[in-house]
């Protein structure tokens, strides 16, 4: 029988630490956010693994490793207004309110925002909502301290740094299969933006995101 809190901890020392999250802020959110109780049923086993786990509609589970970069890159505070793009199960969600707070957390697919929802609630996280939208209908100027973009652009799409308040942070993945490039975005105090290359990974795509046009000869 699965020891759950020694696979945690595993997951947490073989997996995160390893891949250079040492902010103990974010450890200690990742070691108190009871991840399996995010997993879809039929995955439960591979809650703590260093995989994607499938939640249906093509979306994903992030590697635990990769929710701990986010987290560390974005700096939260406790009182910071977060914007997530792409809700997925909750479980990044649980994570960022145990930083910050409030959460504003979008999701395109009915289904996986109400389970999500579900989770949430089940989790007592009560500094989080959860919206069924296409965040590519938002248009916010200067409202969060971070913004989350839990799934890929293949075009950059300046919408998501424009909701940063001056001093916000956005973190992106930008690019096609096979490789993509993880950024955070800041702006300055003067709304003046700069970007850090974080690391690189292959994430599935925002949904209705648009796509360079592909040349055929």
């Amino acid at each position: 029988m699965l020891n759950v809190e020694f696979a945690r901890t595993q997951m947490i020392a073989q997996q995160v630490r390893a891949w250079d999250v040492l902010d103990e802020r974010v450890l200690a959110a990742l070691q108190s956010v009871r991840r399996e109780e995010y997993v879809p049923e039929a995955y439960r086993e591979l809650a703590f693994a260093d995989t994607p786990i499938p939640l249906g509609h093509g979306q994903a589970m992030l590697p635990p490793k990769i929710d701990g970069r986010i987290l560390q890159a974005l700096e939260l505070r406790p009182t910071d207004e977060v914007l997530e793009v792409g809700t997925g199960s909750g479980y990044l969600t649980a994570c960022l309110a145990t930083l910050a707070g409030p959460i504003r957390s979008l999701e395109i697919y009915p289904d996986l925002a109400a389970q999500a929802t579900r989770n949430l609630r089940a989790g007592a996280v009560t500094s989080a909502s959860v919206e069924t939208l296409d965040a590519l209908r938002v248009e916010e100027v200067g409202r969060y301290d971070a913004v989350v973009v839990s799934s890929s652009l293949p075009i950059y799409d300046a919408r998501f740094e424009r909701a940063l308040r001056a001093g916000g942070r956005l973190f992106v993945v930008i690019g096609s299969a096979p490789v993509m490039e993880a950024l955070l975005i800041r702006r300055d105090s003067n709304g003046a933006a700069s970007r850090t290359a974080l690391f690189e990974t292959d994430i599935a795509p925002l949904v209705n995101a648009p796509h360079a046009p592909r040349f055929v000869f």
